[in-house]
Parts: C-alpha cells; structure tokens; sequence
C-alpha cells in the first residue's frame, strides 16, 4: 500500500486525464487567440504551466519533499483547472451564478487537500504530525488562498478597470460577491479537511482502511511512547 512520503510511479488512468485536461487548456488558449482575446491566451498558458506543478517537482530528482505529495492533488487540480477555463466562457456568453459558487467552493476543497498532504510530508518520515494540526494548516492555507484570489480581483478592478468584483461606488454589489466568494470557499474548505483527514487516517476508506487505521494508531502510541520517554515520565496505561 503506498504511504504519503513514498514517491510511486504515476497510474495510467492518472496520466490519461492529466494528458486529457493539457489538451483541452492548449485548446482553450488557441480558442484564445482566435477570438482577439489577449487575457483568454494568457490564461491558457498560465493553467497549462500549473498543470505540470507535479511534474516541475520531479526535476529535483526526488531531492525536494513535495515531490512526496500525491499526485491525487495534481490531478484534482488539472479537472479543476479546465472546469474554470470553460466556466471563463460560459461566463462570457451567459450570467450564471451558480458557476462562481462551485469554482470557490471547489477551489477551497481542492487547497485543503493539497495542504494538509503537504503540511504531513513538510514533517518529514522521521517526525510524524498530529492530524489536527495538519487539519489546521489544511484550512487557514486554503483560506490564506481564498484573501489572495479576492485581493487579486480587487487590484485587476482597480488597476485595469475591470468587473471581477461586480462592483461600484454606490452599491454593495462588489461586498456582497466578495463575502459569497469567501463562505463558498470556507465551506468547501471545512467539507475538505474533514473527508482529507479521515481517509488519511483511515476512518474512511476504500479496501485499505483498516490498514491504515492500524498504522495510524501504532504510529500514534510510539509518538507518545517517544514523547514521555523524553518528559521521563511513566506511561501508566502500559
């Protein structure tokens, strides 16, 4: 059963929609140029570039610690990524809400998954990290991502004049979409950290759980072993 700080080859089925999802962004920055859209192009390149995350990584040769992180986040990621491309042109054809609900809810889901496999491999092998702590860093990091989107609209607004905010100087429209924007990503966020921490911890599962469950709570009792052993004190549950 492969571990979280093990490097395994990548599934065919997992390089198939990687492969699937590069095409269709190269599909979505030609769309780009042939509608004499700049941004759309730019765009397409700039998602091409964070679908290869896990690849740079390799490049390192295994040297860096991130590459230990699964490549279930870079896949979760590339089907996100082209779900938000196509959602730019529906956008641009219709006005349908429910699209940006999805994306922020999608987007703080997919951040808290990242990060909390990204807090236990930063640990390291030799040191394990409490699954609530992780937890914890799993949704202030998928937060912290959510104020950088919004204060990136905000500038785009500012800056170039545009209506990423759907904002004015008479109206509480652009509050109002930043606030929306920021509980469907916290919702997202908290649905993500809980499904992450108990399938890597094996409260859920597919036919390895109580494997893993088993390595979990051994791993747990050597941790607090190790942990009186150097406070001197007596582990009276022996």
């Amino acid at each position: 059963m492969k571990k979280l700080n093990e490097i395994t080859p990548i599934p065919k089925g997992h390089q198939i929609i990687w492969y699937v999802c590069r095409v269709l962004l190269l599909l979505f920055g030609i769309y780009g140029i042939f509608n004499n859209s700049v941004t759309m192009f730019l765009m397409g390149l700039v998602a091409i570039a964070f679908s290869h995350l896990w690849d740079m990584f390799q490049m390192f040769g295994g040297r860096s610690f991130i590459t230990r992180v699964d490549y279930f986040s870079q896949t979760i990621l590339n089907v996100f990524i082209v779900y938000a491309c196509g959602v730019y042109i529906l956008n641009t054809r219709t006005n349908i809400q429910f699209f940006d609900i999805i994306s922020h809810f999608g987007s703080g889901f997919i951040a808290t998954w990242f990060a909390y496999d990204f807090a236990v491999v930063f640990q390291g092998r030799k040191r394990h990290l409490s699954p609530a702590l992780a937890s914890f860093f799993a949704l202030t990091f998928s937060m912290f991502i959510a104020v950088g989107w919004e204060l990136y609209e905000f500038t785009m607004d500012r800056v170039y004049g545009y209506t990423l905010q759907t904002s004015n100087i008479i109206s509480e429209q652009g509050l109002v979409d930043t606030m929306e924007d920021f509980i469907c990503c916290c919702v997202g966020s908290v649905l993500g950290m809980f499904l992450v921490a108990f399938y890597r911890n094996g409260i859920i599962g597919g036919k390895n759980r109580k494997i893993l469950r088993a390595q979990v709570v051994a791993r747990s009792k050597q941790d607090r072993k190790e942990e009186l052993e150097f406070l001197g004190i007596e582990d009276i549950k022996k």
